[in-house]
């Protein structure tokens, strides 16, 4: 019985092996090139954000400091991103996040981030399409709102007030378009990006032509005397909510930067992956924030920010200033992002659905492509759900999950980098030997990469995820009784043995991999403080949403873990590639025996012929 246990606990952290010798082989076309990338990138990730998001946070969190708090989300998406682009050239393949976890720490972790993907990129595609037609609406009038709230009103809770039709005919006409081929959506997107970044240009120009500095220096005074708000708008001034508004705002700002990394779903459609991807991610991601930043910036000096209108900020603060024609050149951009973000949240989905089903984790039936090598089965599976959700349920209240859940998926990245090349593999290390105890390993790290030193690596990032979720709770709910603990934690830190410091075993149990000469595309700077910080980022920013959030990603895992106890675990590729393999070397080892046994027999039948012949002989020399 507890054979079968441990059997079934390591069948958990199996690890995906990759043929690095086949990375050429797809049942996906190659068609898309860097500029795809970046383009794709930039589509997905400047949306709705940019428009609707900056006056939002800027009126209730951060005021003028919501620059900062994008800079913040920024540091944060920017280091993951590194993560994803080593990895991306590494083992360019489909799967993303989903199949870097399965690489280097094992199924039941892959599946917890292919899980929480699909949860972002349904949401996200849900929550976009919804946020087409409320624009679209809204510019010809309120027409569509009317008659869905007048003949098909919804009034259950947790579900929208009315459903929308024309966001899922969005859905469906946008997997219609995925389904057809990859070329085609890509040039698509290359159209409504370069439109929507046409239009950012204009509105940062804009803004800083028409804004005034004094926007960023409000005193209360000057708050109090221009309306009643002091209470409810901070104290003016470029914090007005203090740092802790701007840290707020941030955690919230992360969502506007959630998209490049479908650029790492496209693995098996790009040609020459192995520098595209890198330099598609690292591209899109500074041209957003270059975007972000600038547009915030414009708006909060165009007018003050507790005057800014939270559900059309820009529209309102063209007409502040004077410039009223200016707001249909921004609905033009505001549907043009909407439609690219549309396009980027929807594109990974079915790559992810597809990825996770080609490895017997989700249903087989997904991972079939069409004629022109398109993963057809998924998409439509992808698009069903995601019109499913747009239809029926109001999403507000489901973004931050969808932030969780991104969130976890990019910590995990960050923490799968500090054991890569350890685990890039795992035939590869059973090959190995090493001698000592992991505790050893951790605390002698040895010279060579071994089974007991991966163990250490392992053992040293889960302590680091502990002491992360741990400082960043105390940080967040008892940040003054750290502050007064401040010199005991110092003190206790220079207690601590060296060996067991992160900052001091991490460089050693590095592998001499990447401490030799040998070197991938692209690899990640200053390993492993740049994905260590990263973690500690990614978790703080978790710790930040509420606890309903948690009560309702709790409730998305428990479904995830239904699917794969039930299923996955049972019907995976690599259970059942070990299995082969398990009974080909039963095989051969029967065979073995066997033809030694008979070999054996040979020998003693062999033996009595020749014993019986001497005594004829015998007999014969006797007469």
């Amino acid at each position: 019985m507890l054979g079968r246990v441990l059997s079934f606990g390591r069948s958990l952290v199996r690890r995906k092996v990759v043929d690095m010798s086949s990375l050429e082989d797809s049942k996906l076309c190659r068609c898309l090139g860097t500029v795809d990338l970046i383009a794709l990138g930039v589509g997905s990730t400047l949306g709705a954000g940019v428009y609707v998001l900056a006056g939002e946070v800027a009126k209730g969190n951060s005021g003028p400091s919501i620059v900062v708090s994008f800079l913040i989300a920024a540091l944060a998406s920017v280091m993951a991103g590194l993560c994803y682009a080593e990895f991306g050239a590494r083992v360019p393949k489909t799967g993303s996040a989903y199949l870097y976890s399965y690489v280097t720490v094992g199924e039941i972790w892959a599946f917890i981030t292919g899980w929480n993907l699909i949860l972002s990129y349904v949401i996200g595609t849900s929550s976009v399409a919804r946020a087409w037609s409320g624009t679209f609406d809204d510019l010809i009038g309120g027409h569509i709102e009317r008659f869905c709230k007048t003949y098909f009103s919804m009034n259950s809770p947790g579900l929208a007030q009315y459903p929308d039709f024309f966001a899922v005919c969005l859905i469906l006409l946008l997997s219609g378009l995925l389904s057809f081929g990859v070329k085609e959506s890509a040039w698509v997107n290359k159209v409504f990006t370069a439109v929507n970044v046409l239009v950012l240009l204009f509105v940062i120009i804009s803004g800083f032509v028409k804004g005034d500095s004094q926007n960023w220096q409000i005193s209360e005074e000057n708050l109090s005397a221009s309306a009643n708000v002091s209470s409810d708008y901070g104290v003016g001034g470029f914090l007005p909510y203090g740092f802790s508004g701007t840290l707020a705002g941030a955690a919230t700002c992360f969502y506007a930067f959630v998209g490049f990394d479908c650029i790492a779903t496209t693995g098996e459609e790009v040609r020459n992956p192995q520098k595209a991807i890198p330099i598609g991610i690292v591209v899109s991601l500074s041209v957003c924030f270059l975007a972000y930043f600038g547009v915030s910036a414009a708006l909060t000096l165009m007018m003050p920010y507790y005057l800014l209108d939270e559900k059309s900020p820009l529209p309102m603060a063209f007409e502040y200033v004077g410039w009223g024609p200016a707001k249909y050149v921004v609905a033009v951009g505001s549907l043009c992002a909407l439609s690219t973000s549309l396009l980027g949240a929807m594109f990974p989905l079915p790559r992810i659905l597809f990825a996770m089903a080609r490895d017997g984790i989700l249903f087989k039936f997904m991972s079939n492509v069409s004629k022109r090598q398109s993963p057809v089965a998924a998409t439509m599976a992808a698009g069903t759900l995601a019109a499913i959700m747009a239809f029926l349920f109001d999403l507000k209240a489901l973004v931050d999950m969808m932030s969780i859940g991104t969130l976890l998926a990019y910590s995990l990245v960050a923490a799968c980098e500090g054991e890569s090349d350890l685990t890039e593999s795992e035939s590869h290390l059973n090959m190995m030997k090493g001698g000592g105890s992991t505790l050893q390993a951790l605390l002698h790290p040895p010279s060579a990469p071994s089974q007991h030193s991966s163990s250490a690596v392992n053992m040293a990032v889960e302590v680091l995820v502990i002491i992360v979720c741990v400082v960043s709770y105390l940080t967040t709910y008892h940040g003054c009784s750290v502050v007064r603990l401040e010199a005991w934690i110092l003190a206790a830190l220079s207690r601590m043995p060296r060996p067991l410091r992160p900052s001091a075993s991490f460089p050693h149990l590095l592998p001499p991999s990447r401490q030799d000469h040998r070197r991938s595309s692209f690899q990640v700077p200053l390993l492993p403080f740049l994905p260590i910080l990263s973690i500690f980022v990614n978790i703080y920013l978790m710790v930040q949403l509420s606890g309903d959030t948690w009560i309702r990603f709790s409730a998305w895992m428990a479904v995830g873990f239904l699917i794969y106890f039930g299923y996955g675990v049972w019907h995976s590729e690599e259970r059942r590639q070990r299995a082969a393999t398990i009974t080909s070397t039963s095989k051969q080892d029967k065979s073995q025996a066997a033809s030694q046994e008979k070999q054996r027999h040979s020998g003693k039948s062999a033996g009595r012929g020749e014993r019986e012949q001497c005594l004829r002989q015998d007999k014969t020399t006797k007469f």
